[in-house]
């Protein structure tokens, strides 16, 4: 980062400061009294899909997490506590699981190539692969064949949300709880809404469904 670049951001931040009390002189002291964000995010950590400012909410109404390819990862606790707290604690009433078209990872995913430490993050997305493998391997378009797997990786992140002890243990207490899945236009800015929603543990594979 540079010096110059550096400097800016910081003068961003004042002026983005003055902007927003020229709008509200309260702004600022009515979110430190606390969230009570009504969304979590779920979103891939690529810098050109910034939650907040896709859906026009304002600081205060999203709560995010974010990594490479918008994995929901049974193991990763940093995914489940941010989970928890938003279903248990912030009572949050919508979950989106974003993804993006032209997602690096998703790409990395379809080849071999070994980039790193990321390969072990990778083998989660092949595992989506593995499983539509025939329905993805029949499209001979690759750029065709890269968008339908973003789509298939999100509807896929959806039912693994679902399926997490958190989000069924919500749904048992009558929590009002949807989950969504949504493909992001990069070269658009459009959402794209993949009609994947889930709000009861009914809509779960009988093997996944836990009994309280």
């Amino acid at each position: 980062m540079s010096k110059d670049f550096y400097k800016k951001i910081l003068d961003n931040n004042k002026n983005w400061v003055k902007s927003k009390l020229n709008d509200d002189p309260n702004f600022f002291k009515r979110l430190e009294k606390g969230q009570h964000p009504p969304l979590l995010w779920i979103g891939c950590a690529d810098s050109r899909v910034p939650a907040n400012e896709i859906i026009g909410a304002d600081p205060g109404e999203v709560f995010v997490h974010r990594n490479i390819a918008n994995m929901v990862v049974h193991t990763d606790m940093n995914m489940l506590s941010v989970l928890d707290y938003a279903v248990n604690a912030l009572k949050i009433e919508h979950i989106i699981v974003c993804g993006h078209y032209g997602c690096g990872g998703i790409k990395a995913a379809m080849g071999n190539q070994s980039i790193g430490l990321i390969d072990n993050w990778i083998r989660h997305i092949k595992d989506v692969y593995k499983i539509h493998k025939e329905e993805l391997d029949k499209i001979e378009d690759e750029d065709k064949r890269w968008d339908k797997f973003v789509e298939l990786n999100v509807i896929e992140q959806v039912f693994d949300l679902a399926e997490t002890s958190i989000v069924q243990n919500a749904w048992k207490n009558n929590q009002n709880l949807t989950v969504h899945g949504w493909a992001y236009g990069i070269g658009t800015g459009i959402v794209n809404d993949l009609n994947v929603n889930l709000s009861s543990n009914d809509e779960l594979d009988e093997v996944y469904q836990l009994k309280f």
